[in-house]
């Protein structure tokens, strides 16, 4: 019985950086001594590289320098940013994005290369062109920052989508400023990575941290790394991009998205990102906006093969069954092969000599019922289920069109008499618990339509004479 508790407990202690992470430092301290070490092996490696260059020895130069060099790009690009943040969080509103192209990773070889030849040489001409190549750096994010600021993005979806279907979306971007234009902006979607990732969590720093909260002495805002769990996001709604060359101020313009789903269910973006290369191109900066849409994608409408099959069947029981509703007489004509045999007049059959049917008045619209008998899960393969919710939805459309009085029922569903209403619940449904449904179904006067992948022997005989039944996951749909 120890063995097991002694796997527990080494199962429990933290391994490698784990140990570090588990004493929980606040960011500001970790942030501190990276930029201390690095500053201080930067400085020691400039140092041995003037050494080394006084010695003669040139590739012991050109790689300090170059250690020096980058050790300083490594400490400049983790602390400074933050302490910047830091002191003035509720400054910065945007949030922004930066991504080195390939046009910026060449010019930063260069600069290294330049900068290396300048410590290696002394020549102030070189550090001259050195600080020229920094300072357009500097001038490029400044200038793409200010391109970016003050727009105003506006995303309109559709009201109805289908999967399947390509649709069209419209984004519009304002530039609300007086004076100063934009240029080479696009529309890009934010998408998060998913998964258990090392985060900053905000926690508040106080001392002496093992007493109470009335007891200590510091209580300051501040940040700890963490690993946490990402939570599932539903799909993106938006995957290409929409470019806005030139943009006035004090204009508004609009660009055309392609969107195109080729799954039902729910799609919704939380954020979307205006990025632009402007204006030499070295860095893609993205600032975030907070934009939250949503759209429910629709099963497709397109006839599946098994709609084929039933939509004759269908039509011509629905027709009987409408016809024959009413209680007057109202003439006596052919037979047709859609009729039912409980019609046929046989007297005046044996007067003419051929089928004769009898046709009643009918005493109300043409009143359909939908029914959608959610199977269990594990019931049928994804793929089947897939389908029958197209089937489903196939005929409701269909009908729909027909100007039958539609009526819908399923598990869980509490939309209206819509057709809308009834998509979207087939957009989002899923396999359920097993639950008696056809037997607690109440009988009406509507001709029913019943999927479900119940036996025949399990259905109620009182829906036998006024329902159309298919039998989900059959080889062929069966009628009653």
């Amino acid at each position: 019985m120890s063995v097991p508790r002694q796997s527990a407990i080494s199962s429990d202690r933290p391994k490698g950086l784990a140990r570090v992470f588990r004493l929980q430092i606040p960011e500001v301290w970790i942030r501190f001594l990276i930029a201390i070490i690095g500053l201080v092996l930067a400085f020691s490696a400039a140092l041995f590289s003037t050494v080394s260059r006084e010695s003669g020895n040139l590739w012991a130069t050109l790689i300090l320098s170059s250690v020096a060099l980058v050790l300083a790009v490594v400490v400049g690009l983790t602390t400074v940013p933050y302490l910047a943040r830091r002191v003035a969080v509720e400054q910065f509103k945007d949030v922004f994005d930066y991504e080195v192209t390939r046009v910026g990773i060449v010019y930063m070889v260069g600069v290294v290369l330049i900068a290396i030849a300048a410590l290696n040489t002394g020549n102030n001409l070189l550090y001259i062109i050195v600080a020229t190549l920094l300072g357009t750096i500097l001038i490029s994010g400044v200038a793409s920052a200010v391109v970016l600021r003050a727009l105003e993005l506006d995303v309109r979806l559709p009201e109805h989508v289908f999967a399947g279907h390509p649709v069209a979306g419209k984004a519009l971007i304002r530039n609300p400023r007086r004076w100063l234009p934009s240029f080479s902006v696009s529309l890009v979607p934010i998408r998060q990575k998913t998964g258990r990732h090392w985060r900053w969590v905000p926690v508040t720093f106080s001392f002496p941290p093992q007493h109470p909260p009335e007891k200590q002495w510091i209580r300051i805002p501040d940040r700890r790394l963490r690993r946490v769990e990402d939570e599932p996001t539903a799909p993106g709604i938006f995957a290409g991009a929409a470019y806005f060359p030139y943009l006035p101020a004090r204009s508004q313009l609009s660009a055309e998205l392609a969107l195109h789903f080729e799954q039902r269910g729910r799609y919704q973006e939380k954020s979307f990102g205006l990025a632009t290369r402007f204006p030499f191109a070295f860095l893609t900066k993205t600032r975030h906006i907070s934009l939250q849409r949503e759209i429910i994608v629709y099963p497709s409408v397109e006839p599946p093969d098994e709609f084929f099959e039933v939509l004759p069947l269908i039509s011509g029981e629905f027709e009987s069954y409408t016809r024959g509703r009413g209680n007057d007489l109202y003439r006596i004509r052919e037979y047709l092969p859609e009729d039912s045999a409980r019609h046929v007049d046989w007297k005046a059959t044996a007067k003419s000599g051929s089928l004769k049917v009898r046709e009643f008045a009918r005493e109300d619209e043409r009143r359909l019922r939908i029914v959608f008998d959610n199977p269990i899960s594990g019931g049928l393969s994804e793929k089947v289920y897939e389908n029958a919710v197209r089937l489903a939805a196939s005929l409701g459309w269909h009908f729909a069109g027909q100007n039958a009085q539609l009526s819908f029922l399923s598990q869980n569903y509490r939309g209206g008499q819509q057709i809308y209403d009834f998509l979207a619940y087939l957009a989002e449904v899923q396999p359920g618990r097993s639950t008696p449904f056809l037997e607690n179904l109440p009988i009406s006067g509507d001709y029913n339509i019943i999927l479900t992948t119940q036996s025949r022997g399990t259905i109620p005989t009182s829906l036998w004479s006024s329902s159309y039944f298919v039998f989900l996951g059959a080889e062929k749909a069966s009628s009653s």
